[in-house]
């Protein structure tokens, strides 16, 4: 039987930045294939170029040169609009610090990326339940981040990622601004999200105990990807 194409093709990418006249290299000739269904973590040193190369794959940043396929599509022949369409449709996102807004509850805060799409008030408020079951926060969707601890913000968050149902789950340290306990009941909830909604997740971490719950480790040194 034929392979399925990966879920992300990467081929000689080069990324810089200009820092007033110069050139600063971030990524060099970059070639890396994600299957679909992979939980992979991205591990290096700071400056490595970890979350750049994440920022590229979710279609937040361009690279200057190269080949890049998410999903089939080619990010790169994408304009604007285009790229944030394709954002909004096919990749959740979980960050660091959470990045919910404190004025909405957390019902709130899950359900704002469907208020993108034109679904009817009672199709988002199934969907927003059905989330916040699976994320175990049933009984918090009425309070608002300031009531919630770290860990059942990132929860939140979680169920935010996936309320449009993406293929592809981008997560820069997920758990870096939580205690262990917490860290570990997120990272159990990735893994889930990964085994049983078949989601391809990409996580860069500094943590070894956080990668090492991820299905394929990645290591980048100076913008290279080290074997």
């Amino acid at each position: 039987m034929p392979q399925s194409a990966p879920a992300v093709a990467i081929r000689h990418l080069v990324k810089s930045y200009r820092r007033g006249g110069q050139v600063v290299p971030v990524l060099s000739d970059i070639n890396l294939d994600i299957a679909a269904g992979e939980f992979v973590a991205l591990m290096g040193p700071s400056g490595s170029g970890k979350s750049t190369l994440l920022n590229l794959i979710a279609g937040i940043d361009r690279p200057d040169s190269g080949e890049l396929r998410v999903g089939g599509t080619d990010i790169m022949a994408l304009n604007e609009a285009e790229l944030a369409d394709w954002r909004a449709g096919n990749v959740g996102f979980i960050f660091q610090f959470y990045n919910l807004m404190p004025v909405l509850t957390a019902f709130e805060n899950v359900e704002l990326p469907l208020l993108l799409t034109g679904l009817g008030a009672r199709d988002r408020r199934e969907r927003v339940g059905i989330a916040l079951s699976m994320v175990g926060l049933t009984d918090r969707m009425a309070h608002y981040p300031s009531e919630l601890s770290g860990g059942q913000q990132q929860r939140v968050a979680i169920a935010r990622a996936i309320i449009t149902d993406p293929a592809i789950l981008v997560a820069d340290e997920p758990t870096g601004d939580l205690d262990r306990v917490s860290a570990e009941d997120i990272l159990t909830l990735m893994e889930r999200m990964n085994r049983e909604l078949g989601k391809t997740i990409i996580m860069v971490t500094h943590d070894p105990s956080a990668a090492q719950r991820a299905r394929t480790l990645k290591h980048l040194d100076k913008g290279a990807l080290i074997d």
